[in-house]
């Protein structure tokens, strides 16, 4: 076969430029863009979500793993303790101080709802200003909850 001739003329687009001029996360996300969005380069931009998310990731299994050990731990020891005469649990009294911490913890709630609510909208406009990072973030933290 032929190759066409050099007669036929072809526009050639750069990319780059056009990148530059139409940023698409205005379009998707508002014209709002976060600094993480044009300081660094989408690679990069994953690359630090997700290690920082691998090591978030990591140090929540770590210390949950740590927290349920001492929690479960505790409770088998004065089970142990109890049924061996050593203690003696008034659980009537542990139940209804249970009981009274959930209401306190109920009415606290109610309270602190407005400054919860205000939390996540910060985080969620965060999470839209900078998608590719966050992205990269919840990657890693998976990753480093399953290694």
């Amino acid at each position: 076969e032929e190759y066409e001739s050099d007669d036929d003329s072809y526009e050639v687009l750069d990319l780059t430029e056009y990148a530059r001029r139409h940023h698409w996360w205005n379009r998707v996300f508002g014209h709002s863009s976060g600094p993480m969005v044009e300081k660094y380069s989408v690679a990069t931009q994953i690359v630090m979500g997700g290690v920082s998310g691998w090591c978030a990731g990591f140090l929540f299994q770590k210390v949950g793993k740590l927290a349920a050990t001492a929690v479960g731990g505790g409770f088998l020891l004065l089970q142990i303790a109890s049924h061996s005469g050593y203690v003696q649990v008034d659980w009537k009294r542990v139940e209804k101080d249970v009981n009274k911490a959930k209401r306190q913890i109920k009415k606290r709630a109610n309270k602190a709802a407005p400054e919860i609510n205000n939390i996540i909208e910060e985080a969620t406009e965060f999470v839209k200003q900078n998608i590719v990072i966050s992205s990269g973030f919840v990657g890693g933290f998976l990753l480093g909850l399953a290694s």
